[in-house]
């Protein structure tokens, strides 16, 4: 069921009125008891990423999970 609201009123409570378009409420604003336009969320598109684009860009080395220097531990502790 669709609410229908005039355009006064959607000035009023335009807020509220996006809230219930976002939340999947269809609103319809009137004038003059006709309808003029009907509120809907803009959905972005979603697209499927791919895996493996990046294969071969970087290579973790062996080291990675090695303690940090002393020097560089340091840094973090100023």
């Amino acid at each position: 069921m669709a609410i229908e609201i005039n355009v006064s009123e959607a000035k009023a409570h335009l807020s509220q009125l996006l809230d219930k378009a976002i939340a999947g409420e269809d609103i319809i604003i009137t004038r003059s008891g006709r309808p003029l336009v009907r509120l809907t969320p803009v959905v972005s598109p979603r697209f499927q990423r791919v895996l493996g684009t990046a294969k071969g860009d970087f290579v973790v080395p062996g080291d990675f999970n090695d303690p940090l220097p002393d020097d560089v531990l340091a840094m973090f502790e100023k």
